[in-house]
């Protein structure tokens, strides 16, 4: 059965791993191309875009894939829908695989926002000194905040616009929190701003965070399409790609 799994998570390229080692399952995996030394699947990848929902189901078919299973980062809404859209029109079973999201703790001083140019408006309140953990894309929305100074941390350097106060920090996870916390201090930040992404590669910043008693910016995720299959888990993912393939 030839599955695409989209990727560029942990959760997806364990699901490669699982499958490429199973009888009867043909993967490939997709990489969207941003990262510019991604830590690659098992089996075959291909990388880049598809060119929206028309390319994406024209390759679908071209390459006579049986199911999809998007296991893109919870932040990559775009790829998920035009995913759902093309799986769809092409009656194709399709699951979304998102890890769950981190959840407030006591002595947590969280503030939830829906979308980055509101995430912008709280920080322009909140301090001077400011941890931006959003990832590449995206940092150009804070380019006009001239009075914050931004540590900006990534894997790879932002091609947008910065803010004029910043240092870049390149780097992958996962952080430790005694790290995290010594950061923190040796930067003097006042507010820390993060999206939503679950997982415990980078979850020490909110520990961090909690113990130095930041305010923390929260950026939710993206809805997924309407009517979307969503597992939590890789385990979760796998029980229903095995019974995709035994109908």
């Amino acid at each position: 059965m030839k599955t695409l799994i989209l990727g560029g998570t942990r959760e997806a390229r364990v699901i490669a791993h699982i499958a490429s080692g199973e009888r009867g399952f043909d993967i490939v995996s997709s990489l969207a191309g941003r990262v510019r030394d991604p830590l690659l699947p098992e089996g075959p990848v291909r990388i880049g875009g598809f060119g929206g929902v028309v390319g994406m189901r024209k390759w679908l078919a071209n390459n006579e894939i049986a199911v999809v299973i998007d296991a893109t980062h919870p932040f990559a809404g775009t790829i998920s829908a035009n995913a759902h859209s093309a799986a769809t029109d092409l009656g194709l079973p399709i699951l979304h695989v998102r890890r769950p999201g981190w959840s407030e703790q006591p002595g947590d001083r969280w503030i939830r926002v829906p979308d980055l140019d509101a995430a912008v408006r709280e920080v322009a309140e909140l301090g001077e000194r400011v941890f931006l953990t959003i990832g590449r894309q995206g940092v150009a929305a804070f380019a006009g905040l001239t009075k914050q100074w931004f540590l900006i941390r990534a894997i790879d350097p932002p091609t947008g616009a910065l803010p004029p106060h910043h240092e870049l920090l390149l780097a992958r996870g996962p952080f430790a929190p005694a790290d995290e916390q010594r950061l923190l201090t040796q930067h003097r930040i006042d507010v820390l701003v993060t999206k939503d992404s679950g997982g415990d590669q980078t979850a020490a910043k909110l520990d961090a965070a909690r113990c130095a008693d930041l305010p923390v910016v929260v950026v939710d995720r993206p809805a997924l399409p309407p009517g979307a299959v969503v597992v939590e888990s890789v385990d979760a993912a796998w029980k229903w790609l095995r019974d995709i393939a035994s109908r």
